[in-house]
């Protein structure tokens, strides 16, 4: 009879921690912090897409998370177009890497700071539905100022393209002179010479991001974050620890 208690007993303690941890995690992925860790989705995937993490890669897929800090690389031959948790979309030509470098979030929809690093590459920018001055996107040459914009760049060694596509964006040389582009057609041309860099205005864009749309099906298109295929939650059939019933 004691050895049938011990052993009920021990079966109840295992099913107490089993709980604990399921109710642990639960709170865990509801809690605003974790949320916060999820800042967007990819929702056009063509070919190699990868999160880089130190000397390792991973392929990106059509509906996967993108998070804070997160480095993110297309290969030859390939693009992607990645829509954050405010609707902003960012597509990316062939050999393009950007770095969503700090995400501080408003609310759930929104955010009080965002600044993205478009590092190499050819880009194209659609704010979304955060307040403007949040958005801080820059290159190796330029900062860039949005104001409810849609805007191509191309981020070179040394130099960086920006041809606006609809009103508005301010655009400056780090270190320099700075432009409004308030027209479509307008573009700055940021060149590192010598160390200094130095900003040219034109209406007549030498390039603009149109070229690689053919890239991929929908990878210019604008989208809802909400319209991003979402990662599917493992199915629960209560077969697993985290499927039990805590007070049985």
């Amino acid at each position: 009879m004691t050895g049938q208690i011990d052993r009920a007993r021990k079966m109840n303690w295992r099913h107490s921690v089993l709980c604990i941890s399921a109710l642990l995690a639960a709170g865990l992925a509801a809690s605003p912090a974790y949320a916060q860790a999820r800042v967007g989705e990819a929702a056009v995937v063509q070919n190699q897409v990868v999160r880089v993490a130190g000397p390792a890669t991973s392929q990106i897929n059509v509906g996967d998370s993108l998070l804070r800090n997160e480095t993110v690389h297309t290969g030859q031959d390939s693009a992607a177009r990645l829509v954050m948790a405010d609707n902003t979309n960012l597509s990316l030509g062939a050999n393009s890497t950007i770095i969503l470098d700090r995400t501080v979030f408003n609310d759930e929809h929104s955010y009080r700071d965002i600044a993205i690093r478009l590092t190499t590459g050819a880009f194209r920018f659609v704010t979304g539905d955060s307040e403007k001055a949040a958005y801080k996107i820059t290159t190796s040459v330029a900062t860039i100022g949005v104001r409810g914009t849609i805007f191509d760049v191309l981020s070179q060694r040394g130099k960086s393209t920006v041809a606006l596509q609809a009103c508005c964006a301010r655009v400056c040389a780090i270190g320099g002179q700075c432009t409004e582009l308030t027209e479509r057609g307008d573009t700055a041309i940021i060149t590192s010479t010598g160390g200094r860099n130095t900003l040219q205005k034109t209406n007549m864009p030498p390039w603009t991001f149109a070229g690689s749309c053919g890239a991929a099906a929908g990878l210019c298109n604008v989208t809802q974050f909400a319209d991003a295929t979402p990662t599917a939650p493992p199915v629960d059939d209560g077969s697993s620890p985290t499927g039990m019933l805590c007070g049985r």
